[in-house]
């Protein structure tokens, strides 16, 4: 296909993204409360500044030279994005139903090349309609910014106040007055930046976690999916950090992740699980350097901090499986730890720098090995975006919900938390052949979050 003037090339992570071993899709479902408007939704779209947003209104092509490009189209035709669903079922199986859906098109529904690469199914019964987007458009903060910029307050007429995102890649320490401090500071910096680089130039080599019962692995992207949701209260998540001496969300959520895993490997191998154990998660860290949910007008000004786009790296976060741990918040004390080393480091950055380099010189396919290589040589995906506070609204109907995940990985285990009005949902996306009772992990989850709660109610704050 012939090159034209007003094509946009596609960028090194879009071109990962779309290659045929990753083609990578986000599905966010909405519950809403009360029963769609099928027609008025069709309208929002269509006048919604998502719409109107290039990526949303152009096609993916190739050149005769084989360079991804994209392509304005003149017209979106929304009967070939917007699809209706009657799925039957009682009213007390709508969440089982709505995941179901979900775990099917993590696996077996990529989107089609001939139309831009977004999809909304309307599942009509359920109350429940799933946004579905390919990454090579944008990251969650970009996809997530630009929802909302479509969506109202329920009780005014103006867009979404924004809230920060949970995983970012600047530290959370205040800045530290004096030249030694800035400069043991400095060192700490590249000595942590060293030791992190060397692990996860490592992961691309080679080095895995050993054997568990939560182990993926190649090919297990293609394995059937089961898919659970862990609910927590956003209060409860913050009675536990006010414990922690300067902790934060993301401490307690890794630490919630830690002891969660370590009681479902007690349930289901009690007697065979290795003691120190490593189970190493991926965690997705926005580079942007103003954090949280964008305006639209700063993620699509020229030269802007704040990009539209993948603009997001990579930790590498082990856990150490321990038996017989007595006090619930230590696994938070241990992942405060790490994380504040981790934000120290520029893992983030060098791992989202290497992957742009190699794409660069060597292309997709070589990129996108690598990335695998990651994958399978490690054990879940964590990712978690703080959303709105208030209670939103789209077409005038209140939304119940806010749910994501993506399409599967190598991993037997992916999660994906996003908090609305005071909850935090945690979508946990599981290679069922693997781990076939997802809803039990997902209890271990919500245990371990209550333990800790009660804990933190009666521990006086720890330094």
């Amino acid at each position: 296909m012939e090159k034209t003037a007003e094509d946009v090339p596609v960028t090194p992570a879009g071109r990962m993204f779309l290659h045929p071993d990753m083609d990578n899709v986000i599905s966010c479902a909405i519950g809403l409360q009360n029963p769609i408007d099928i027609e008025a939704l069709k309208s929002d779209i269509k006048n919604s500044i998502m719409i109107q947003h290039p990526r949303f209104r152009s096609l993916f092509v190739k050149d005769k030279h084989g360079r991804e490009h994209w392509r304005l189209t003149t017209r979106v035709n929304l009967e070939n994005h917007v699809f209706v669903r009657d799925i039957k079922g009682n009213d007390d199986d709508d969440e089982d139903i709505v995941n179901e859906y979900l775990a099917d098109l993590a696996v077996s529904s990529p989107l089609a090349f001939d139309k831009p690469l977004w999809e909304v199914h309307i599942l009509r019964k359920q109350k429940c309609f799933v946004l579905r987007v390919h990454h090579a458009l944008g990251d969650g903060i970009s996809l997530m910014s630009l929802f909302l910029a479509c969506c109202t307050k329920v009780d005014q007429t103006n867009t979404v106040a924004r809230d920060k995102s949970s995983f970012t890649s600047s530290s959370t320490e205040k800045s530290i007055p004096g030249i030694a401090k800035k400069a043991w500071r400095l060192v700490m910096v590249v000595v942590f930046t060293f030791i992190y680089v060397l692990k996860f130039i490592g992961r691309s080599l080679g080095v895995k976690d050993g054997k568990s019962v939560i182990t993926g692995g190649d090919g297990v992207e293609l394995w059937p999916r089961k898919l659970a949701t862990a609910k927590f209260n956003l209060e409860d998540m913050k009675k536990v950090k006010s414990a922690i001496t300067g902790g934060t969300v993301n401490d307690v959520l890794f630490g919630v992740i830690s002891s969660g895993l370590a009681r479902y490997l007690e349930v289901r191998l009690p007697n065979e699980t290795q003691e120190g154990l490593q189970i190493t998660g991926l965690a997705m860290v926005n580079l942007r350097k103003q954090p949280g949910l964008q305006e639209m007008s700063n993620l699509m000004k020229n030269g802007s901090v704040s990009r539209w786009g993948n603009q997001f790296g990579f930790f590498l976060l082990p856990i150490y499986h321990h038996k017989d741990v007595g006090d619930p918040l230590s696994y938070v004390k241990r992942a405060k730890a790490m994380l504040d080393r981790k934000k120290l480091s520029l893992e983030a950055h060098f791992s989202y720098s290497i992957g742009k380099l190699v794409m660069s010189l060597f292309g997709p396919k070589v990129a996108t090995l690598l990335n695998r290589k990651v994958i399978c040589n490690t054990s879940f995906t964590i990712s978690n975006i703080l959303g709105p506070q208030e209670e939103i609204m789209i077409s005038g109907n209140p939304m119940v919900y806010i749910r994501v995940n993506t399409s599967s990985l190598s991993h037997a285990i992916t999660m994906h938390m996003v908090s609305y009005t005071g909850k935090a949902e945690m979508q946990i996306l599981v290679a069922k052949d693997i781990i076939p009772d997802p809803k039990f992990l997902a209890k271990c989850f919500e245990d371990a979050l209550l333990q800790m709660r009660d804990a933190a109610t009666t521990a006086p704050q720890i330094h």
